[in-house]
């Protein structure tokens, strides 16, 4: 049991990637994530005990992938205090879906509404410089806007506690 098959690691190794993959979501972390576990295992061979080897080679790439980030928060958190943590960061993918959901809904208003809730909460037009704008009187920007917050919230399933008043 204790004697390394170079044929069992290599079998092993597509599904260890794309466990990686899935926990790193960058293929260069993955793929250091991967050879840290083989180095891992492999310098630990000798003392592993009488287990599967795959749970044994996922449970090494896990345990690794935390130790990294909590080392990546530690190292974080030291820059940030001297001001030297200028890395931009990476949206998450809940982030990145919640983003293009809502732009997703925010297509499906009608352009009347698209221009005024634009106008007022993203550009942060007064409602009279929006009936400028549009050659409109101001309460039909009103009642545009008002049917606008009121739809966009019906698309995206938020509840009327969410202010869409001004967007920065």
């Amino acid at each position: 049991m204790n004697r390394i098959e170079d044929d069992d690691l290599r079998e092993l190794l597509p599904a260890l990637r794309r466990f990686a993959l899935w926990l790193a979501r960058d293929a260069s972390a993955a793929d250091d994530l991967v050879q840290t576990c083989m180095e891992k295992a492999l310098s630990r061979w000798t003392s592993r005990r009488e287990e599967a080897l795959k749970p044994w080679l996922f449970s090494i790439l896990y345990r690794q992938f935390v130790d990294d980030k909590r080392r990546a928060r530690r190292w974080g958190r030291l820059l940030d205090a001297f001001g030297w943590n200028d890395e931009p960061q990476e949206p998450s993918a809940e982030d990145t879906y919640a983003a293009r959901s809502a732009l997703a809904s925010f297509e499906q208003l009608s352009d009347d509404q698209r221009a005024v809730l634009l106008m007022v909460t993203v550009e942060g037009l007064s409602y009279e410089e929006t009936a400028a704008a549009l050659d409109i009187p101001i309460g039909t920007v009103m009642s545009r806007l008002s049917r606008a917050r009121k739809a966009y919230r019906e698309l995206t399933g938020e509840t009327a506690g969410i202010s869409l008043r001004r967007v920065k």
